[in-house]
């Protein structure tokens, strides 16, 4: 995804023209130049700049709370003192190896979880530093990472973000299910009842190879579905329950129009740039900045504290400029709402977007761990 790599290249192959069920052609093929002339290439809108990430017109001005750090010391950190700004969208740059991991994950992050923890405003340190202020300013950490959703084919985002309860919820009081004295249960596919119990709910059949790798087929009592004849049968707006965890977050946005709860997670869902992505979809197939971006449609169902701060460590890896736009809108969106985000990056469109930056360096190892300079 890297723009400078993709200008070096000789030639290039460009599949699209979006991600998941709107994806999968080839949109474009050959030089930057001829990229840049086709209109269906989102890659091609951000070479000829058509797209772009602009600069904001302003910066906040925060809460006027700050955690100051005096005296880091841990790893290559020379003895420094930071100041992170509160209810602003805070930058920490700087080359590999200049210590921004071990300022934000070691320092802070460890410092403000023992004082949530422990109950206590100032944290008594484990690493090396001489002291951390301001923490009562503070009520909650959410570190946002990449890492999957889940490590089983079970896990899913309707599941992850809660709406599946819902749905099932809604499918327990279809009629015929209230006939049958069917409860929201009976549409789990993680507990008897509704479930296939030749696959145990998975949807497939694993066949141990022995000296090779396992094959997975499709359950042959289900067909992949995960459930039985019999709770399929029941429908809502024509749809079973498996053909729901079929849909789209955005076709799923439309059969449930008319239910605040679930409209407005799928709405998250579809802000944060999930709209092709399936209800049912396994978590071992989602990319990290997919995952990222369910953790965050999840985090933003809460309300906002004030005092919440969510930090993230290279969050864009992996990541189309396209899509460094849509996150880029959901952190703004964390910030408006009265909570802090800090984000250890090197992207420089997510650099220009920030509202304070600290930056490391000058160099890595050794001839790093200082504050180059700090501001907007």
């Amino acid at each position: 995804h890297d723009e400078e790599t993709i200008f070096s290249a000789d030639y290039i192959v460009d599949i699209g023209p979006e991600a998941g069920v709107h994806g999968g052609k080839v949109v474009a093929q050959g030089t930057v130049e001829d990229i840049a002339k086709v209109k269906e290439s989102i890659t091609g809108q951000y070479l000829s700049g058509e797209k772009f990430i602009p600069v904001p017109k302003s910066r906040r001005s925060g809460n006027g709370k700050v955690v100051t750090i005096k005296g880091a010391k841990e790893n290559n950190l020379k003895d420094i003192d930071v100041t992170i700004p509160l209810g602003k969208f805070v930058c920490v740059t700087g080359v590999s190896g200049s210590g921004k991991s071990t300022l934000i994950n070691d320092i802070l992050v460890n410092g403000v979880q023992s004082a949530i923890s422990k109950g206590n405003t100032e944290y008594i340190k484990k690493a090396k530093f001489k002291s951390i202020n301001g923490l009562f300013n503070i009520d909650k950490l959410i570190a946002v990472s990449q890492t999957p959703i889940g490590r089983t084919p079970r896990s899913n985002p309707a599941t992850y973000v809660g709406v599946f309860d819902l749905i099932r919820e809604i499918f327990s009081n279809v009629e015929e299910a209230r006939a049958r004295g069917y409860t929201k249960s009976q549409f789990s596919f993680n507990v008897q009842g509704g479930r296939c119990e030749k696959c145990f709910g998975e949807g497939y059949i694993k066949i141990e190879m022995h000296f090779l790798p396992d094959v997975y087929t499709p359950c042959d009592d289900c067909d992949g579905t995960r459930f039985k004849q019999e709770t399929l049968e029941i429908r809502y707006h024509g749809l079973n329950i498996a053909e729901i965890l079929d849909l789209t977050v955005e076709e799923a946005l439309q059969v449930f129009e008319n239910k605040a709860k679930i409209k407005d997670i799928l709405q998250i869902m579809y802000d944060v740039g999930l709209g092709y992505v399936k209800l049912g979809q396994s978590s071992t197939t989602l990319s990290g900045g997919e995952a990222q971006r369910i953790k965050l449609a999840l985090y933003l169902q809460k309300k906002p504290t004030g005092k919440t701060i969510y930090v993230l460590d290279e969050p864009t890896t992996g990541l189309h400029t396209h899509d460094v736009s849509k996150l880029l809108k959901i952190l703004n969106r964390i910030v408006d709402n009265g909570d802090s985000v800090v984000v250890i990056e090197h992207n420089l469109d997510v650099i220009k977007s920030a509202d304070y930056i600290i930056d490391l360096g000058p160099d890595g190892g050794i001839n790093g761990g200082q504050v180059v300079a700090s501001g907007t």
